[in-house]
Formats: structure tokens, C-alpha cells, sequence
């Protein structure tokens, strides 16, 4: 499932794309929305709530959507080739001059604008909320800490407490504060688990290029996130890989990295030897 800043930096190019534009065509490709028509709508704008998408149209409409794991919103000239498949296509919007195709997307819901916090408002305080305040913070803080025997890595994950973070900034946040994703949620300070899950998110929000490392060179951008082969980044030693939220019910179980020299505290034992 892409991160937060993955789903952001998608909003941001179908803002740019869309916004102000009065739609010629659409094609919804969906059961529930195949006889729907917006041409001569205008497009208001694009936003995004962790990884949830509102593109709103006049009207007060708004088209939620949301990536999963394998959609895209793609940007093309009218007539241009789609890098995809026809057939994986959801939704066709035609503007002049431009072409906006959502493959694979999924969850998709036409709804009042008035009415998208039914969709998202279950969800904690966005990590990259322009808006985001103290508040936020503290609301994220409280969240994170009001379960302490919880396992760090699956309450980061748990886009009630606070949204946008996925599996690559669940592995990095825990190795950038020293403990183990399997580490109860009162072995870390709960505000500066916050603050750097935002900074992570913030870094990256504006490129397509995600770094935890500071450094955008292939094979140098993360410390320990798919880095089984090369090791840790900081140490050079050895990874640990298993699957983490195998046993829970609101999390779905993702392999995690860790490195046992630069992490302390829990972890499980690993059948076949200290990393895969």
C-alpha cells in the first residue's frame, strides 16, 4: 500500500492537472458509477486525507478514491498511449488539453462534498495536513500512547491514530528511535514518535523519490527497509525480516526489517537463521 506522501504527491499533480478546468468527458468504469456523466462540470480541486483521495467538482460532488495497492492516477495528452492496460482503467476524465485516467483505483464513491468526513473521519490527524497545528499533534500523541502494551509497528500502522504512514516509514521510524518495530508503544517518547513520522512524510511529499538516509542515490535511501542484501545502512550488519501483525485483526501482516545491533528490544524468533 503506497505511504502517505506517495498518495499526497498524486493529489498535488491532479490539482495542477484539473483544477479550474471544466470537464468535456467522463467515463466511470465502475458498476455503481457506469451511468454517471459530469461532462460540464468544473473541477475545484484535489485533495488528499492520508491515503484517501477527494477530487471535488461543482456541484458539491466530490469523487473519492483510494490507491490500495496497485492504483495509479496518470496525467496524458488527449491521444497520448496509456502505460497501462485499457481494461485496467476506472475513470477517464477529458479536459481541454489534458486527460486524467485512474487504473486500478479502487473504493470509488461519488458523494456530496459536504459528506466526505463519512469516509475518512474515523481516520487520526493527517501527517501532511497543511493545516496541521499542535493540536493535531496532541490529538496523534494521545492516540498513539492511550494503548502503551501495544507493539510500536502496529500502531504506526493504525491510520486511526494518525494517517499516512505505511510499511517503508513504519521500518524507518522505528529504527531512527533505536527500538525494534515488536517494542511496546510506552518504550518511546509518543510526541517525538509524532513529530518523526511528520518529518519523514514532509521530506518526501514533493518527489517521487522516497529517503529516510537524507542521501536519493539507488540503494542508499533507506536504512533498513528492503535492505536485506546490503544490510544496515548505519552498521553494515546483517538484517532481520518477519512478518509483523500476523496475529491481529485491524492490520494486516507486512514484512518488516530491523537490524538486532542497532535496535533494541523485542523480536520474534526466526525459524530458518537471523535474516532472509
Amino acid at each position: 500500500m503506497p505511504e502517505g506522501d506517495t498518495v499526497f504527491l498524486a493529489g498535488r499533480k491532479l490539482d495542477k492537472a484539473l483544477a479550474g478546468r471544466v470537464l468535456l468527458r467522463t467515463d466511470f468504469r465502475h458498476p455503481a458509477l457506469a451511468t454517471t456523466d459530469l461532462a460540464g462540470s468544473t473541477v475545484l480541486g484535489v485533495r488528499t486525507v492520508g491515503k484517501h483521495l477527494f477530487t471535488r467538482f461543482s456541484g458539491d460532488l466530490s469523487l473519492h478514491s483510494h490507491l490500495k495497492m496497485d492504483g495509479s492516477w496518470e496525467i496524458y495528452r488527449p491521444g497520448a498511449r496509456w502505460r497501462h492496460p485499457a481494461h485496467h482503467a476506472r475513470v477517464v476524465l477529458d479536459a481541454e488539453s489534458v486527460r486524467v485516467v485512474g487504473f486500478r483505483v479502487h473504493d470509488l464513491e461519488l458523494l456530496p462534498t459536504g459528506e466526505e468526513s463519512r469516509l475518512v473521519g474515523h481516520l487520526g490527524p493527517d501527517l501532511l495536513d497543511p493545516q496541521w497545528s499542535d493540536e493535531h499533534e496532541a490529538r496523534a500523541v494521545a492516540a498513539l500512547t492511550a494503548d502503551p502494551v501495544r507493539e510500536l509497528g502496529i500502531a504506526l500502522l493504525d491510520q486511526r491514530i494518525m494517517a499516512g504512514v505505511g510499511n517503508l516509514y513504519k521500518c524507518e521510524i522505528c529504527f531512527l528511535l533505536g527500538v525494534t518495530p515488536w517494542t511496546p508503544v510506552s518504550g518511546v517518547d509518543g510526541a517525538k514518535t509524532v513529530r518523526l513520522a511528520r518529518k519523514l512524510l514532509l521530506a518526501n511529499a514533493w518527489r517521487h523519490e522516497q529517503s529516510t538516509t537524507g542521501d536519493l542515490a539507488r540503494g542508499r535511501r533507506n536504512w533498513v527497509y528492503e535492505r536485506t542484501r546490503q544490510g544496515c545502512f548505519r552498521c553494515g550488519g546483517r538484517l532481520r525480516v518477519a512478518d509483523q501483525g500476523r496475529d491481529t485483526r485491524d492490520v494486516q501482516a507486512r514484512p518488516t526489517w530491523f537490524c538486532p545491533r542497532c535496535q533494541r528490544g523485542p523480536a520474534p524468533q526466526l525459524r530458518n537463521g537471523p535474516a532472509r
